[in-house]
């Protein structure tokens, strides 16, 4: 009789069983009634984590979680957590012996020796026009018995690089020695002050970095962190931008920004996150008189995706259509601003 069941002689009719390699039937794990059920029902907006509703919902879950941690931060003598083995190789880049920076523009020199940061010679450009400031670089100069060589523009120019804007002084120092993170925490603790820093995910622009070290020692701020990769390092342009502040505001190094923002969290410290798309708006912002570290995301792309989802809180900075967003130290110097005016609001 003639086989009219769809099957080869010997095997049931149906097309989701298959012969084994021993003669054995084999199924298909029920992949072919899956597809005749169909698909499951789609989830709610707000449980999808890249809808719009669905961020909303987690910014929410952050914040309430924020609101209910402890308010009164790190305490003196707590354990500082989170200092890897690298902690000691990440404070100063490698260098060579004589690898140097040069210090440029009258503020930062001036600053830098009010400081006494170390430094091993004093340039200054031959026929410099003196004013109050360059008069009393040298009096600082020779106290501390540095060399002063006189040189011509063009020397000047070639030793602080073409793009330079030096005004007719450099200061030659070493390399600049980063602090560790949880160091400036301790130290913090230490002189009894309400916790404030600036950490930066890939700001790559000298300039930027040398606004933000300026804006933190305009507004209470205790020091900034940056990672080891993808970064701008204090260069002599950052310097410069600082206008000497850079003498007075620690910049830390983190080998790992991720890792040192959760060790900062577990420390008391919120962690707030700057980007356009935000869903708390920084006017009257809650977590203000909290022990803060504001993370600033790179020029281009923001905050990176993993950084973000660390953050306690995501801010935003309102601003009218007629500019599509701040440059980062702007929006770095707006938010610490708002902070340092909400804190002393509500000392009163």
């Amino acid at each position: 009789m003639k086989n009219t069941s769809g099957a080869r002689k010997g095997r049931p009719g149906n097309s989701a069983v298959r012969q084994g390699s021993k003669g054995k039937q084999v199924g298909s794990g029920g992949q072919g009634r899956q597809a005749l059920e169909g698909k499951k029902p789609t989830p709610a907006a707000e449980d999808r984590p890249y809808h719009p509703a669905g961020k909303a919902k987690i910014a929410r879950e952050r914040l309430e979680s924020a609101r209910g941690r402890s308010s009164n931060g790190p305490r003196a003598g707590s354990p500082i957590a989170g200092r890897g083995g690298a902690a000691d190789a990440q404070r100063r880049r490698p260098k060579s012996a004589d690898d140097h920076e040069m210090v440029t523009g009258r503020n930062s020199v001036l600053e830098a020796l009010r400081t006494r940061i170390p430094a091993s010679t004093l340039y200054i450009a031959a026929r410099i026009e003196m004013d109050d400031r360059t008069k009393e670089i040298l009096q600082l100069a020779t106290r501390r018995g540095l060399p002063v060589l006189e040189v011509m523009r063009p020397e000047l120019d070639r030793l602080t690089g073409a793009d330079s804007v030096h005004q007719g002084v450099a200061l030659k120092v070493p390399p600049y020695e980063y602090a560790h993170p949880m160091d400036l925490l301790e130290l913090s603790v230490k002189r009894q002050q309400k916790p404030l820093f600036v950490a930066l995910d890939g700001i790559t622009d000298p300039r930027n970095l040398g606004a933000i070290i300026r804006s933190v020692a305009a507004f209470g701020g205790q020091g900034v962190i940056i990672p080891q990769r993808r970064s701008v390092g204090l260069t002599a342009s950052a310097w410069k931008t600082s206008a000497g502040a850079a003498a007075r505001i620690p910049v830390a190094m983190a080998s790992n920004l991720t890792q040192t923002l959760k060790s900062f969290k577990e420390q008391g410290v919120f962690v707030v996150g700057l980007d356009g798309g935000g869903d708390v708006m920084l006017p009257g912002l809650e977590l203000a008189d909290r022990p803060i570290v504001v993370v600033v995301g790179s020029e281009g792309k923001g905050l990176s995706r993993i950084v973000a989802e660390t953050c306690d809180a995501i801010v935003s900075v309102p601003i009218t259509g007629a500019v599509e967003s701040l440059n980062a130290g702007i929006a770095a110097s707006v938010t610490l601003y708002e902070i340092s005016k909400l804190r002393a609001e509500r000392k009163k």
